[in-house]
């Protein structure tokens, strides 16, 4: 099994975004039936999580950390499903049959996340039989004012302009380039607290490095071999980093974390001394805080990627290099 997909030695999504470096045929529909079907996920299939891997009880009763939980996978079980619906317009435009296979798995795997997502409030004691409804319900005022703008702009790109290379850069940079970091919080967040959460976010993960990295390689090639099209990416890159400054997306985040910060004062307890990142104890962060340095983990990987594909950094602030 490919290390970077080995449940156990598989690195931080962060760090393996910013360290690893794949390529489409190094990840193709073998790779995924090998090292992700029959490698990540054995055992957590079904679920996301081994059965070993607990729900604790008061994430099953009414309180602040319940709903925090039911507000942040209601959201990124939408998101997921829309990510799922996006990546139907990627596979009958690729270029090659690698770009095809990779695109194919990607699909499969985005479309696993809302599936896990949407499961896992039914463990935490939403009635399976409304749920698609109650999700609805829920996020309706967050896909209206997040996440609709970038599906819009994503389908621009890829339905109407059939642009595939400039569909990648949407998914490299600005929706998985934006998203990931927040996956990457989220896994901190639950692991102390509850088991089955912690490891649905941790396989999530391991699929955003290889979506993450993956993309990036397939850009540089393209670059490399026309390089006149930089400026059409970057130009698109812009457009999607401007997109994401001017969704409202904080409001939302931060008052899940707001619910989550009543909620983790009350299992004190259980969460201790454990650091969210190095020497800093999870009791010690506000929401503005944990926020404010997913934010951070966003430019640092977003930088990385850059750099990797020969691109400008300054792209990402909407400026242009020196």
């Amino acid at each position: 099994m490919a290390r970077e997909a080995d449940w156990n030695d598989a690195p931080g999504l962060l760090d393996g975004a910013k360290s690893l470096t794949l390529g489409p045929d190094d990840c193709d529909l073998a790779y995924w039936i090998t090292s992700v079907a029959q490698g990540t996920l054995r055992d957590r299939g079904e679920s996301g999580h081994h059965v070993d891997a607990t729900v604790p009880r008061f994430l099953t009763e009414p309180g602040p950390l319940r709903e925090a939980l039911i507000l942040e996978f209601g959201f990124r079980s939408l998101s997921e499903e829309i990510a799922t619906r996006l990546l139907g317009h990627y596979v009958p435009i690729a270029p090659g049959i690698p770009e095809l296979e990779f695109y194919a798995t990607q699909l499969i795997d985005e479309a696993r996340h809302a599936r896990v997502f949407r499961n896992h409030l039914v463990e935490l004691g939403m009635p399976a039989d409304s749920l698609l409804k109650d999700i609805e319900a829920l996020s309706g005022d967050y896909r209206r004012d997040v996440l609709q703008p970038v599906e819009d702009f994503t389908l621009d790109v890829m339905r109407d302009k059939q642009d595939f290379m400039g569909g990648v850069a949407v998914f490299a940079i600005v929706i998985e380039g934006v998203l990931a970091p927040a996956a990457e919080l989220s896994e901190r967040k639950w692991t102390p607290l509850s088991p089955a959460t912690g490891e649905i976010s941790r396989g999530t993960g391991i699929d955003e490095i290889r979506h993450l990295t993956v993309a990036s390689t397939i850009l540089r090639d393209h670059l490399t071999r026309s390089p006149e099209s930089r400026d059409h990416i970057l130009e698109i890159i812009r457009a999607g980093v401007k997109l994401w400054d001017e969704v409202p997306d904080r409001e939302y985040v931060i008052h899940r974390e707001e619910l989550f910060q009543q909620g983790m004062a009350e299992q004190a307890d259980l969460i201790g001394d454990y650091e969210l990142w190095p020497g800093v104890r999870m009791l010690d962060t506000t929401p503005e805080q944990r926020y404010d340095m997913a934010e951070r983990w966003t430019d640092e990987m977003a930088e990385v990627r850059m750099a990797y594909m020969g691109l400008p950094v300054e792209a990402l602030t909407g400026g242009s290099p020196a």
